[in-house]
This record gives structure tokens, C-alpha cells and sequence, in this order.
């Protein structure tokens, strides 16, 4: 097995390489093994949008509610589309047609359970979901918890689709390194075990595999969350093998809008931190 210091001298060679080769305007990485304890950051601390990414705060946030007393994750909640826009205060509205979890909009009037809230704004990615919870909460507690946490390079703001905010340069912000603290606070114990667990679950019950886990052998299982709009595409994730510890990895690009081969850029990164961790062979093409 190669030296820590050559696995990252090849890693960084080779995410490069596949940065140049992607015509991505950027990518960052994050890595974490506790298998090894090899630590790797690549443009770790610059500043992306963060998508769909900022669920995961907004997880760490509901699930860390319950230890204060501030919910329980077997309440219920009333469905509203209706929510304030962070830049003047203004309503604005979601519609189904822009949530990856349509069938929510189904109960709009009637209340669904804070934990299966959690689960669609994770699994199913939904806008609708997030922004329930979020509202929930409030976005100062949220910012509070990741302070709590200890996590840094994660700008949580704004619900989502709120674009008057958008307009006004409001956006939430990631960086890799933030994110993989993030999930380190998530795995953690920064939450109690039960929590730790019910989110755990909801991470490795994402829908969209084609970014981190589309890079690794068929044995490996991902709790992860991915984020994309127009020009940023991302995975963040704990990817657990059974032959040893897991590891984790955030992987975020920035492409020109609407750019092909966004997803395989990702999961070749993810194939390439695999391979350099683990000495598996090259995956053929």
C-alpha cells in the first residue's frame, strides 16, 4: 500500500486531471478515512452554492430539536406553500412542479409527520419539505446548531426557491471542508444515538445514485445527500464497505449551466478516491 503522502499526491493529480478533462469551471474535495485517519482537501475552502446540500444542516438542525425540547420527531405538521421570502419579509409560494416529492403537495391542509418531513427533504430531495422545517425551526436556531457543532464553511441563510433572496445575492453557501465537518457532526457525537441513527438512515435512503455512489463497487452502501441547479452539481456523503471503516467524501463542481457529463465528472471522483483509499483496480469502461 502506498505512503498517506504519495496516496495524496495521486489523488490530487488525478481529481485534477478529471477537472481539466471535464471542462469543470471548478471542483473541490473533501476526504475523511477513519480507516486510516488520511485527511485530504483539495480547493477544500472555496466558497459554492450550496443546492440541495443545505438539507443536511437543516437535518442536523431537526435532529438536534428533540434534545432541547423543541420538538418531537413523531409530531405532526400542517402543510403550507406559503412561506416569507428572507429578503423583505414578502410571501412567496412552491408548486409541485419544481419538488422532486409531488405527492406532498397531496396534504397540502393536512399535517405529515416531522420525521417523515425529514426523510422526503432528504431522500426525495423536497423544496417543500426543507422549507417546512426550516420555518419549523427558524433559520437563527440552525445557524445555532452548526455554530454549536463546531462547523464552519457552511452559510445557511434561506429556505429554498426563494428567489427575491436569490436576486438580492442571499444564497446558502458550502464549502467542502464545511461539509465534511458537517457530516462529521452528523456522525458524531454531537447528536444522541437515537437521532444519530434516524438521520443516518435518512442519508442512506437517497434516491439519486449517480454521482458518489455511481463511482463504487456494488457492495458499498452511501448515506449521502446531492445538491444541483444550473451550475453547481454535488455529492456529500459516508460511504461504508464492509471489508473496512468508512470513509468520507464531499464532492463539489461548478460547470456551465446545463453542461453534460456533470454526474459522471462527480462519480469518477468518487471512483478515484476509492481506488486511491482501498488499491481496488481501475473500474472498466
Amino acid at each position: 500500500m502506498a505512503s498517506l503522502a504519495d496516496i495524496s499526491v495521486n489523488l490530487r493529480e488525478e481529481v485534477e486531471k478529471t477537472s481539466r478533462e471535464s471542462k469543470a469551471h471548478a471542483v473541490a474535495v473533501a476526504l475523511l478515512d477513519f480507516e486510516s485517519g488520511f485527511r485530504f482537501s483539495l480547493a477544500g475552502n472555496r466558497w459554492f452554492h450550496a443546492a440541495s446540500t443545505i438539507k443536511v444542516a437543516v437535518l442536523l438542525a431537526i435532529f438536534r430539536a428533540p434534545a432541547e425540547g423543541r420538538l418531537r420527531l413523531g409530531d405532526s405538521l400542517h402543510v403550507r406553500t406559503r412561506f416569507s421570502s428572507a429578503a423583505n419579509g414578502l410571501p412567496f409560494r412552491l408548486d409541485s412542479d419544481s419538488d422532486a416529492m409531488p405527492e406532498l403537495y397531496h396534504a397540502i391542509g393536512r399535517t405529515v409527520k416531522i420525521s417523515a418531513l425529514a426523510e422526503g427533504m432528504i431522500a426525495a430531495s423536497s423544496n417543500l419539505a426543507t422549507n417546512l422545517l426550516l420555518d419549523l425551526v427558524g433559520v437563527e436556531y440552525a445557524r445555532n446548531v452548526l455554530r454549536d457543532a463546531q462547523v464552519s464553511g457552511v452559510e445557511l441563510r434561506r429556505g429554498v426557491e426563494d428567489k427575491t433572496a436569490h436576486e438580492r445575492g442571499i444564497d446558502n453557501q458550502v464549502t467542502a471542508d464545511g461539509l465534511l465537518t458537517l457530516l462529521c457532526a452528523l456522525r458524531g457525537n454531537f447528536l444522541s444515538n437515537e437521532s444519530r441513527e434516524q438521520a443516518i438512515r435518512i442519508l442512506l435512503a437517497q434516491r439519486f445514485k449517480s454521482m458518489i455512489p455511481a463511482g463504487l463497487p456494488a457492495h458499498a452502501t452511501v448515506a449521502h445527500k446531492t445538491g444541483e441547479i444550473s451550475t453547481a452539481c454535488h455529492d456529500m456523503g459516508i460511504v461504508y464497505l464492509p471489508e473496512r471503516q468508512p470513509y468520507i467524501a464531499v464532492i463539489l463542481t461548478e460547470f456551465d449551466p446545463e453542461k453534460d457529463g456533470r454526474h459522471e465528472t462527480v462519480a469518477a471522483i468518487s471512483e478515484v478516491i476509492h481506488r486511491s483509499l482501498t488499491g481496488a483496480e481501475r473500474k472498466a469502461r
